[in-house]
């Protein structure tokens, strides 16, 4: 194997993880690309910074259009990186560069910086916890503060922020948890919020399904009990913004179909039960979206989360249809807890699901608890790597397996957000 083959195949062995940045409305400004170093013979990338410059001198590879849709990338850079020529793969209105916290302002890693910003380049600093003589001599070339809620007491945040925000600087907060920490990022002025807090279940006592909700719920136990077509349809019928919008979600590229649909008669007969099922598990998420309730980061993880199981069942149990779709439900049900305001064994005993996807949504048990562990320790890579591995190693994927089956589930749950808002 010649050098240049083997840097080729090296390149690919990394995990990649895709964190949500939101707006102070909660709607999707950007993403955070992590790349983590995937070796698992000792023999590849010697840090994760060497491991994100490898994938971005191959960007071709990387594709990062695929991975980011529409928004822009953030991307962790050290003293390494910046000094590196790198940068003519990457295209700079898709990409913000994130100086890491082991960053030293030095004469040179601030000219670089500067030369890189006249290139067109824009800059965060990441990771901001105190206004130390390094943060103040790179500020005037940042864009973007972002704090650390994690490493950040309450009391420091509050002096803080001030300061940055008279610098004329955009606040990013990240590591959001609990919708308490973004309200009081909110109050204080942040412009971003990067974390998991919109998919963390607020669960209030006696709270019940909208009416939306309900027949979103009714339909899919008419599907579920194989009641006829004409009971399905003429229930559809009776919410006419329902049928709009399955119809429209039919006719979305994501699902693959060739020619228009333009009734539901039709739409039953050309993408059958499963496809139907599919669009009501995602229109349950859409629906709060449409009342103004900004649930549109909670549709994107989980649709991401149904297509990526979905995709690892298909690879792993080829042939079996069945399996695929039993996967795509559970990663689309595992959010369903925070949707709903509700413990999910309370969901469970409401929505018929066979004993397996009952396991793997309770308690992360059986074939798809392991893949919806896979895909939860992708999502969380900061904190679940060490436990990537052996789940691979488990379900007997491939890093290039699971790079390519991310990519397809990043595109396809892309293209359902803009159909189903």
């Amino acid at each position: 194997m010649s050098d240049a083959t083997a840097h080729s195949l090296r390149v690919r062995d990394f995990f990649l993880a895709r964190q949500p940045i939101l707006d102070r409305n909660q709607e999707l400004y950007a993403y955070e690309l992590l790349f983590r170093n995937g070796d698992v013979g000792g023999a590849n990338f010697t840090s994760d910074l060497s491991a994100t410059a490898s994938v971005i001198s191959h960007t071709a590879q990387l594709g990062i259009e695929k991975v980011v849709g529409d928004v822009c990338g953030f991307i962790n850079v050290d003293a390494a990186v910046l000094m590196s020529d790198i940068f003519q793969f990457l295209p700079r209105e898709k990409v913000v560069l994130e100086i890491v916290e082991t960053v030293a302002a030095t004469p040179e890693v601030l000219a670089r910086i500067a030369e890189l910003r006249a290139e067109g380049f824009s800059f965060a600093l990441d990771d901001v916890i105190t206004d130390s003589d390094d943060v103040r001599k790179f500020l005037p070339l940042v864009d973007i503060v972002k704090i650390d809620l994690r490493d950040m007491p309450l009391s420091a945040l509050l002096k803080l922020t001030p300061q940055f925000k008279l610098a004329g600087k955009i606040l990013l907060a990240e590591k959001v948890e609990t919708v308490g920490q973004f309200k009081i990022c909110l109050d204080l002025g942040f412009d971003y919020f990067q974390g998991y807090y919109f998919a963390r279940p607020s669960i209030l006592s006696g709270k019940k399904l909208s009416p939306s909700q309900l027949s979103l719920m009714e339909l899919m136990n008419l599907v579920d009990s194989d009641a006829d077509s004409a009971a399905i349809e003429k229930a559809i019928k009776r919410d006419v913004s329902l049928g709009l919008n399955l119809l429209r979600l039919a006719n979305a590229p994501a699902f693959g179909v060739r020619r228009q649909i333009d009734s539901l008669s039709q739409a039953f007969i050309v993408l059958g039960r499963e496809q139907l099922r599919r669009w009501l598990q995602i229109m349950l998420y859409a629906e709060p979206c449409k009342s103004g309730q900004n649930m549109a980061p909670l549709l994107l993880l989980a649709a991401t989360r149904g297509k990526m199981l979905e995709l690892m069942a298909s690879k792993l149990r080829p042939g079996n249809r069945n399996v695929a779709d039993t996967a795509f439900t559970v990663g689309i049900m595992s959010l369903m807890d925070a949707l709903f305001g509700m413990p999910m064994h309370a969901i469970l005993e409401q929505v018929a699901v066979v004993e397996e996807v009952g396991a793997a949504l309770h308690a992360r048990k059986g074939f798809y608890g392991d893949l919806l562990k896979l895909a939860e320790y992708l999502e969380r890579i900061e904190e679940a790597e060490p436990l990537l591995r052996p789940m691979l190693r488990k379900l007997e994927l491939s890093n290039d397996d699971l790079y390519e089956l991310e990519v397809a589930s990043f595109e396809w749950s892309d293209q359902v957000l803009h159909s189903a808002v």
